[in-house]
C-alpha cells in the first residue's frame, strides 16, 4: 500500500498549500508584481448644437412670424418682434440654439404650423 501524504489524508492536496503562499505574497503591498486597478472616468461629449433660424417670404404677415416666436420658441412680445423685424429686413433670423432632436422638432412644428395655416413661412436648423 502507498503512504498518502498528511495533506491529503485531511482533504488538501499538495498546491493548496503552494496557493496559500501565493495569495499573502498579493496581499503585501511591496511584494513585486502587484498592480493597482483604476476605473477611469468615462469622457462625456458635449451635444452639438444646432440654430433654429427663419426665413423671409412676401406672403407671410409679420404678426403671424411674433405669434411663431412667442408660441414655440418662448420669446417675448418684443423680443419677438425684434427678431421678426430682423427676418423682413436681413431676410433670415434665428430662433434659438438646441440640441438636434429640440430643434428638428422646434423646425417640424413651426412648418406644420405654417402649412396648417397656409402660410409659406420656412424654418430650418444648421450646425453651429
Amino acid at each position: 500500500m502507498k503512504a498518502i501524504p498528511d495533506d491529503r489524508r485531511h482533504g488538501m492536496a499538495g498546491n493548496e498549500v503552494r496557493l496559500a503562499d501565493d495569495d499573502r505574497k498579493r496581499r503585501d503591498p511591496g511584494a513585486p508584481g502587484t498592480a493597482v486597478i483604476s476605473k477611469a472616468k468615462p469622457q462625456t461629449k458635449r451635444p452639438s448644437l444646432y440654430r433654429v433660424l427663419i426665413l423671409n417670404d412676401d406672403y407671410t404677415p409679420m404678426e403671424f412670424v411674433v405669434h411663431v416666436l412667442e408660441s414655440f420658441f418662448n420669446k417675448d412680445r418684443e423680443t419677438a418682434t425684434r427678431i421678426m423685424l430682423h427676418v423682413h429686413h436681413h431676410g433670415i433670423g434665428e430662433c434659438g440654439i438646441y440640441t438636434y432632436e429640440v430643434a428638428e422638432t422646434k423646425v417640424t412644428q413651426v412648418m406644420d404650423f405654417a402649412r396648417k395655416h397656409q402660410h409659406p413661412l420656412q424654418c430650418v436648423m444648421e450646425k453651429k
